[in-house]
């Protein structure tokens, strides 16, 4: 544990760059919550609270201590993304297994409620896709669609019933995947993810950064990263191999699972 977190603050001290005086700006115009708006193309498909917490995905409606600590993580997070004007952020890690598909999910659900902001939450683990597995959703289309299929990217979005998000899922596996996600359609569809609302913020799930390349492939696309590790799998090596692959990536945090020393998730900033 003492050994995660001395890696943390080599990390925060090396790798976060400065984030300014962390003032939040005024934000622009606010979208009509999503619960207002008639899809015309997304699919809305209600999920299952009781599945959604046998896979420790939160609702967002909890007033339990895990939904606290997201809340916690989504205020940290928003007030440095806002401070950058930055609306896209990859959700990473050093190894598979610690939990960022996990803190994704709960983080998008989370910053939905946020009422100011509607969250777009993209699946780039695209060998092994699992964000639609976690919300019980059958993904007709994917962003595998979208990219080698030319299917239109409306056909894909889901709303699993939660208010301001909308999911755009992984659905199958690619194993040519860090190619694609540097491709020239995958940069169209990036930027016109970013353009096209203002107040709109997209959380990319990326694949582990030691795991393959992909990661790598992608953060110059996104704005910030944030970082998940897990204590008794994350070695401070580790941490410090990935955040030098994150070199040119601003880190917005950390965030430490399964601590033995806290029941929440903890942060670093």
């Amino acid at each position: 544990m003492e050994r995660i977190k001395q890696a943390l603050e080599r990390a925060r001290q090396e790798q976060v760059r400065s984030l300014g005086s962390g003032v939040v700006h005024p934000l622009a115009p606010v979208e009509a919550p999503e619960s207002q708006i008639s899809y015309s193309e997304t699919r809305v498909t209600p999920v299952s609270p009781s599945a959604l917490r046998k896979n420790r995905i939160i609702t967002g409606t909890e007033t339990d201590e895990v939904t606290a600590a997201y809340k916690i993580l989504r205020t940290q997070v928003l007030q440095r993304l806002v401070s950058k004007n930055w609306n896209a952020l990859a959700v990473t890690s050093p190894g598979p297994g610690q939990g960022k598909t996990v803190t994704a999910i709960n983080l998008a659900i989370s910053l939905a409620r946020e009422v100011q902001h509607t969250v777009l939450l993209v699946d780039l683990d695209m060998r092994r896709p699992g964000i639609h597995r976690y919300l019980g959703l059958n993904a007709q289309f994917g962003i595998s669609d979208v990219l080698t299929r030319g299917t239109p990217v409306s056909h894909a979005l889901i709303n699993p019933g939660i208010d301001r998000l909308v999911v755009l899922p992984g659905r199958e596996a690619l194993p040519n995947s860090s190619e694609l996600l540097k491709s020239p359609r995958m940069v169209q569809l990036v930027k016109e993810l970013k353009s096209r609302y203002v107040t709109r913020l997209i959380i990319f799930d990326l694949p582990p950064l030691l795991s393959v390349d992909d990661a790598i492939a992608f953060t110059p696309y996104v704005d910030a990263a944030l970082v998940v590790v897990a204590e008794g799998l994350t070695t401070g090596e580790e941490l410090q191999h990935a955040s030098s692959l994150l070199a040119n990536t601003p880190v917005v945090g950390t965030v430490l699972n399964r601590s033995s020393e806290k029941a929440t998730p903890y942060f670093d900033a």
